[in-house]
């Protein structure tokens, strides 16, 4: 086997920011910022925009995201097109 071609393997904290959960595992992830865990050990850690806590499959509750309205944009654009009475 071929020495030093396999990336380095090491204990990282994925943190989600939204839901304020936090798991340590082993990853190739590497991060400048660390954090301190509850073994009193310092690892690094990575933010992640989502996990099984807040992603809304896992959780049971979806999210709607619509910034604009998607029926206001729609009837902005092509008008209300004739509604039927």
């Amino acid at each position: 086997m071929q020495q030093d071609k396999q990336p380095d393997y090491h204990a990282v904290v994925f943190r989600d920011r939204t839901a304020g959960y936090a798991f340590l595992t082993r990853s190739t992830a590497t991060s400048d910022q660390t954090i301190e865990w509850d073994d009193g050990e310092t690892y690094p850690v990575v933010d992640v925009e989502i996990s099984s806590e807040s992603h809304p499959f896992y959780t049971g509750k979806a999210r709607t995201v619509d910034t604009e309205g998607r029926v206001a944009r729609f009837e902005r654009r092509y008008g209300d097109g004739g509604a039927m009475t």
